[in-house]
């Protein structure tokens, strides 16, 4: 985004833009904070978020001493050019109280979360977080009645029994190439997978941060690195 872009923008009659800040890697959204001109000039040259403060009417940079700074990857405007949606590498995280977001209470929550309540975290990363954390509690609730607290009972064994015969219905599937199966059988492995992942309490988040590194690297160069001698 160069300047004459930013001058497209539509700045408020304070001279201020919302700004949405989105993790990359699962689509969470951090939070939402503002900036003037000069808060989004300095984001794009530093590469890191900052912003104006409305109630301290500074500039200031995110994480700068926490050291929770938000790492900018890109830049997206809104239909309208009033809002930003800005994707980042977090170095820690993003909300003040120490959560990673800070949409984690919902509005029917509101009440006793402000009363010392317990924290909810819906809003945080799509469908396989939502999947994992639904058998989290299948864990530590378990019913008779669920097929998910059925295979964590049984053990890792069972487990990674239906993970490799997922895997394998997906191969035939895609061998058939008939698009609706691969689909059918790619959910059923993803979600044994995330069965797999639950009974080991590895949340997806590792996963995404793992892929996350190796973003733009060599295949193969990568594979090598991992490799014993």
């Amino acid at each position: 985004m160069d300047a004459t872009a930013i001058t497209a923008l539509k700045f408020d009659e304070k001279g201020l833009i919302p700004a949405i800040l989105q993790d990359w890697r699962d689509g969470t959204v951090l939070m939402v904070a503002y900036m003037n001109r000069e808060a989004l000039e300095k984001t794009l040259e530093t590469g890191i978020a900052h912003f104006w403060s409305r109630s301290r009417k500074e500039l200031w940079e995110k994480g700068a001493t926490s050291g929770h700074r938000q790492r900018v990857r890109e830049v997206f405007v809104d239909c309208d050019q009033d809002t930003l949606l800005i994707t980042v590498t977090p170095d820690g995280p993003a909300c003040h109280t120490g959560e990673r977001a800070c949409f984690f209470t919902k509005l029917s929550d509101l009440a006793a979360s402000c009363e010392g309540g317990a924290k909810t975290a819906g809003a945080q990363g799509g469908v396989l977080d939502r999947l994992y954390e639904t058998i989290l509690e299948r864990k530590r609730a378990p019913s008779p009645e669920s097929y998910v607290a059925s295979l964590l009972a049984a053990g890792q064994d069972k487990i990674l029994k239906k993970v490799t015969e997922e895997a394998g219905e997906v191969i035939l599937a895609s061998k058939g190439q008939k698009r609706e199966e691969i689909v059918h059988e790619s959910a059923d492995l993803l979600f044994h997978l995330l069965v797999a992942l639950g009974y080991h309490e590895v949340p997806p988040t590792e996963v995404y941060q793992e892929l996350a590194r190796r973003f733009g690297q060599s295949g193969l160069k990568e594979k090598a690195s991992r490799e014993t001698p």
